[in-house]
């Protein structure tokens, strides 16, 4: 939809045929596997739920840029061999308590088929989704404690995606390839990368890793592609700390623009160019009024989707890796006062960290930064799909255990023992980073705090003797792994996880490592299994990381980067040996994969704390629309250009009387829609899962009741004709009535 490619519909066939011929001529004897994908909706509440992952007070939903989704693939060797399901989500991270209830559901459905050990739950990290759905209170904090409404919209749509993939399994068939993505992501704490060794660093071209693994899935029978998934190293924070539209942020846009891609939904027809036939078209939709609010059924919004979840799909994920240090904001780190580039060491300006803001490759549009940094993943996406040919066989596995990271006994260079640490996060967690900055009066490498922060911590919780020295060199800020009142404030016992589909093996991991401590856990996992293989891995096997997977436990850096102490080691939970016990532990995963040997015990249970989670925010109390109005009569109809039509580019918007969209998340249905005339039937050809449409929710400032309204960037594909704008809602007058759904669309307009 974006791309220039979209513009070329007949190239962009001669690629998608040619790879899809090279793929079914290289499966017709090779393919072993029974493949299947799926994809729902889990878009959360879209008003005044605090966003997760910039821990800002004040960033609450306000309306959709584009829906959220979660995105499964499932690999078997027989329809009761070896299995895993992937599911990559548009969350900020997994969450224990999500995992816990969708392993509930799918044992009531398919008894011991999936389980915590193959299946995996991966969030992409995007900064622009609602909150208050992981269980442990540091994490829900700015949300008000938990959101109900949130975390059942989270573990409603992966079970339904991995239903989903399970009822698509076929014979099928799965490619890999593996190319380098340009100027996507950058270093953003490289002063803390320097801290490794020099000979360590001049193994590598660069300071983040730019490789994409994608995996590309096939039916056999029709020979027809179904999926792709890809893994990719970037921050989900293209939209800013200041965006309120729920957004799957880069990687969202990506997965977007390549199913569109694929689906060949946005290719546009010839265009209407004439005078007399643009004056027909004008003359036609100034005979087309605004509807006026009607009521409607609770899933009217369904049939207008543009993409119908009918099971059938192309589904296209771009997943994350060790991101911990990789920023999208390409641009680099500058100062908001003087445009001066930020302190190396601090990023800060004059000792203020508020001061240092990350620019993207749009700056100051972070719409089209997310736009930009979305396409660049999205066309390497396109290329490695439409050249991958070298085939996945061998053997389906899967290893996981659980570990209580707060005391692993970690063993160094084969003699000295060392152990990690309860969680706690130092002062430069609270400084924040170049892509959202944190408290004023902190930066990043700060190893001291001062007397009054002191207190404050004290007051929560004094750090034990034990824990203060267990931490060094960092200076405990906040001491959550010794905090349980009224519940505990940061994990305890974390799951890592390890799965084979042939030479790929998925290291999944419960938080964000560095760029040099992912590279330290792939290296060290694979010469383990080449080492104990017997001769069945060798150079050849791929090892992905697979982050922010299962559960979140912050980040992970090397120890050399913890002695710095900017933001992403002062989140390094588990003391200064956090990496090493990953890599220990990882490694006896490694060596059972690779002997054919099962974990000798799956190790402690995370608790269930639903039961206890505060929960502050409140429930909308019913709403109603002003005197004499009805939900979806206009506020504000299209303003008409003086022209009398409007052109590519062009942004027509209109606002209509609406209820809190929290009532009814219209789940894979819409709140908005572009209709287009087409023979005297008005035909839907954009909702808000497109990244050109705006739903934006807010209220009246001199009324104070709710109005919804849609903006359309109007993009170069479309063609000339009338359009309209549509939007959806639903509404209470009293807490306890039932819900009422409407409707209503706004004058005609044309596009030129």
């Amino acid at each position: 939809m974006i791309s220039k490619m979209h513009r070329h519909p007949d190239r962009m066939f001669f690629v998608v045929f040619l790879g899809i011929t090279c793929c079914v001529l290289g499966s017709a004897t090779n393919g072993e596997y029974l493949t299947g994908v799926g994809s729902f909706d889990m878009t959360g509440p879209a008003a005044g739920v605090n966003m997760m992952g910039y821990a800002n007070i004040f960033q609450n939903t306000a309306g959709v840029h584009f829906r959220l989704r979660t995105r499964t693939f499932i690999v078997a060797e027989s329809t009761q061999g070896p299995r895993f399901a992937f599911v990559n989500l548009d969350a900020g991270m997994a969450s224990q308590l999500v995992t816990t209830k969708v392993l509930e559901r799918l044992k009531s459905r398919f008894g011991n088929l999936y389980t915590q050990e193959n299946v995996a739950i991966s969030g992409i990290h995007t900064h622009a989704g609602p909150g208050g759905y992981l269980q442990y209170l540091l994490y829900s904090i700015t949300s008000a404690g938990f959101v109900q409404q949130s975390f059942d919209a989270i573990v409603g749509a992966i079970e339904q995606s991995i239903v989903q993939a399970h009822n698509n399994l076929k014979p099928g068939s799965v490619f890999i390839n593996k190319g380098e993505v340009e100027n996507a992501g950058i270093n953003r704490s490289p002063s803390a990368y320097l801290f490794n060794p020099a000979e360590e660093r001049d193994r590598y071209p660069n300071n983040v890793d730019t490789q994409m693994t994608l995996l590309k899935l096939l039916d056999r029978g029709s020979g027809k592609s179904i999926g792709a998934f890809s893994w990719y190293a970037t921050h989900g924070t293209s939209m800013s700390r200041d965006n309120k539209l729920i957004s799957g942020d880069n990687k969202g846009a990506a997965a977007r623009f390549f199913e569109d891609w694929f689906s060949f939904n946005k290719s546009s027809s010839t265009p209407i160019s004439s005078p007399a036939e643009i004056e027909t078209l004008v003359e036609k939709a100034q005979t087309i009024k605004a509807t006026g609010g009607q009521p409607c059924g609770k899933t009217t919004s369904q049939a207008f989707k543009v993409r119908k979840n009918d099971g059938s799909l192309f589904v296209g994920a771009f997943c994350q890796s060790n991101v911990g240090d990789v920023t999208p904001n390409v641009l680099g780190a500058f100062c908001t006062d003087s445009g001066k580039r930020c302190d190396f060491n601090r990023s800060s300006c004059h000792g203020n960290d508020l001061l240092c803001v990350g620019r993207g490759p749009g700056y100051p549009d972070e719409i089209q930064s997310t736009k930009i940094i979305g396409e660049r993943q999205f066309q390497k996406a396109v290329d490695l799909f439409a050249t991958a040919t070298e085939e996945l066989t061998g053997k389906i596995d899967y290893r996981h255990v659980y570990l209580n990271f707060t005391n692993i006994d970690v063993e160094l260079d084969g003699s000295k023992v060392v152990k990690t640490c309860p969680a706690a996060v130092g002062p430069g967690f609270a400084a924040g980073t170049t892509d959202g900055p944190g408290v004023f009066g902190f930066q990043q490498g700060d190893t001291e705090i001062s007397e009054m922060w002191k207190k404050l911590r004290n007051a929560l919780k004094e750090p034990s003797a034990y824990q203060v020295e267990c931490q060094k060199p960092k200076t405990v800020l906040l001491d959550a792994g010794e905090m349980f009142d009224p519940y505990a404030w940061a994990p305890a016992i974390l799951p890592i996880q390890m799965l084979r589909l042939g030479k790929l093996i998925i290291l999944s991991v419960p938080g964000e490592f560095t760029t040099m401590a992912g590279r330290r856990l792939r290296e060290a996992v694979k010469e383990t299994l080449i080492s104990n293989g017997n001769g069945e891995f060798d150079d050849k096997t791929e090892v992905v990381i697979a982050g922010l997977t299962n559960t979140y436990s912050q980040y992970v850096a090397t120890f050399e980067e913890y002695e710095q102490q900017r933001y992403e080691a002062a989140s390094t939970l588990y003391g200064p040996h956090t990496l090493s016990a990953y890599i220990q532990e990882f490694n006896k995963l490694a060596k059972a994969m690779a002997k054919g040997e099962k974990v000798i015990s799956n190790g402690p249970t995370p608790p269930d704390l639903s039961s206890v989670q505060l929960k502050f925010l409140l429930e909308p109390v019913g709403d109603s629309p002003p005197p004499g109005k009805n939900f979806g009569d206009m506020k504000q109809d299209i303003i008409i250009p003086k022209s009398g039509t409007f052109r590519k580019g062009d942004k027509p918007s209109a606002t209509f009387w609406s209820a809190n969209p929290r009532y009814d998340l219209l789940t894979e249905g819409t709140f908005a829609v572009v209709e287009m005339l087409q023979v005297e039937r008005w035909i839907p050809v954009f909702d808000d899962d497109d990244f050109c449409l705006y739903f934006k929710w807010s209220v009246d400032n001199s009324s104070f009741y709710g109005l919804a309204t849609i903006e359309w960037e109007i993009p170069e594909v479309v063609s000339s004709g009338v359009y309209r704008l549509r939007h959806f809602g639903s509404a209470k007058k009293t807490k306890d009535s039932p819900n009422t759904y409407f409707t209503g669309a706004s004058t005609a307009f044309t596009v030129s």
